[in-house]
């Protein structure tokens, strides 16, 4: 570091302070004569310390081989290098380095300077790495997008879940430029720096897996059910308790419109973990219902009764064949359940329950096959008499009654207040269309035609 001083003619003078360099640890020894007097130690001393220009002021002093050394020196090293140049002076048996290193003034920008000077330096001799890092950081991101873009064209035929592409070719990408950034810092003289990258990433992941466990969890869950899809858009589905047409499977959730209309999101993580029930995947559908007779009617010529109701009714699939069975032995009937299947994807099995039990009760009715209430038994205190009445005829159980005074009903399948046996799913996916959260996020299912649809509402 270069400073101006004043000599003794008042002309300025630049003095240049050492590098460390140029301080040796030990200064060289110092030879006056082979017996060295103390004036003649002085002397030496005094004329190397004003020859070097590193102090201000120096003074020295020796008195029977003790060498005092006073002044300014400009720094610690300055101050060290004069005393271990009297300590290895001949015939010095002892140095009192006295020499103070003043502190540097508030308004004293030296050392600010020099070590801007130096980062100056570092920033000229980084910049030929900086060149070529941004250099293999452009090359490796370039070449990233171009594998990225490569492997979603391979997997296109192979795989058909959209996000499943996407994770893997963006996972390739992202090896390119982590082996780019690894390169640069290889070649920049990071190499412990390379290696903790590398080893740190699959820490950070794991990490980043444990603090967002829910989010890890739907978005590995959406991949496996994009994967083995075991419901498509469209398809009827009973998911944790909630029953409703497929409407989306997103990053995040699996979107159900309900038989209700009313939209249920459920987590991936719940629909991956729990039981699914899809209704669509197999189009018949099975049902039941208990009808009860009297124990007066035959139990054989009311199974022939409904089974006849069955095999007229056009909602209800002959193969798989009906049945009606009895069930149980009430305390006043003979309970009757009758199964039957229909297809579901065509009609909706509410509907055509209902239109089953409502033509099986006119048909028993029409036959003359009682359907008594359950019986309720009555207790009467000791000494109350009892009086019953005289069943009217019309009333007497297992007797078919006159035409006049059955009851009148239509003879048609569906009524009017059944709205038609067609399927719910034409009118849940009108409702979805309208629905605003399916059209801003991505469905990883594939979306069906709507020919199947128009179809069914021919139908």
């Amino acid at each position: 570091m270069a400073q101006e001083t004043v000599d003794k003619g008042g002309a300025p003078q630049k003095l240049i302070t050492p590098t460390k360099e140029e301080l040796s640890p030990v200064a060289a020894k110092v030879d006056v004569t082979p017996v060295a007097q103390d004036e003649e130690i002085r002397k030496r001393l005094q004329t190397v310390l004003h020859t070097t220009d590193w102090f201000t002021d120096p003074q020295v002093r020796v008195e029977e081989g003790v060498v005092f050394l006073n002044g300014q020196a400009e720094s610690d090293e300055l101050k060290k290098w004069a005393g271990d140049l009297a300590r290895n002076t001949q015939d010095v048996v002892a140095v009192a380095n006295r020499l103070e290193v003043p502190e540097p003034s508030v308004w004293d920008f030296r050392q600010a300077s020099s070590g801007i000077a130096a980062l100056w330096r570092d920033v000229i001799r980084a910049m030929p790495f900086v060149l070529f890092g941004l250099f293999i950081l452009a090359l490796s991101v370039g070449t990233a997008l171009l594998a990225t873009r490569g492997v979603r064209a391979l997997l296109r035929k192979r795989i058909q879940t959209k996000l499943l592409q996407n994770v893997i070719a963006r996972a390739v990408g992202g090896l390119v430029v982590l082996c780019g950034v690894y390169m640069i810092l290889r070649v920049s003289g990071l190499t412990q720096l390379a290696l903790t990258l590398v080893g740190g990433t699959g820490l950070i992941g794991l990490i980043l897996g444990i603090a967002f466990r829910g989010i890890t969890e739907n978005f590995l869950s959406s991949i496996f059910l994009s994967i083995q899809r075991p419901f498509e858009t469209g398809d009827l589905v009973e998911i944790s308790g909630v029953t409703g047409y497929v409407q989306q499977l997103n990053m995040r959730t699996t979107i159900l419109m309900t038989l209700d209309g009313n939209l249920a999101q459920i987590p991936n993580a719940a629909v991956y973990q729990t039981i699914v029930s899809n209704f669509t995947t197999n189009a018949n559908r099975r049902t039941d219902f208990v009808v009860g007779i009297g124990y007066g009617d035959a139990i054989n010529e009311a199974q022939e009764i409904a089974r006849k109701v069955l095999a007229d009714h056009p909602a209800v699939l002959k193969d798989p064949e009906p049945s009606v069975l009895a069930d149980s032995l009430g305390s006043a009937t003979v309970n009757l359940r009758v199964y039957f299947w229909l297809n579901g994807r065509e009609h909706s099995l509410q509907k055509v329950r209902s239109s089953v039990i409502r033509l099986v009760k006119r048909a028993f009715q029409n036959q003359g096959v009682s359907m008594p209430d359950e019986a309720r038994e009555v207790v009467f205190p000791q000494g109350i008499p009892i009086t019953l009445r005289a069943q009217k005829p019309t009333d007497a159980p297992g007797k078919r009654l006159p035409a006049e005074s059955r009851h009148a009903e239509l003879e048609v399948v569906s009524t009017k207040a059944e709205a038609g046996l067609y399927s719910e799913s034409i009118v849940i996916k009108e409702q979805a269309r309208e629905a605003g959260p399916l059209k801003e996020v991505e469905n990883l299912l594939p979306v069906a035609s709507d020919t199947a649809a128009s179809e069914k509402r021919t139908a």
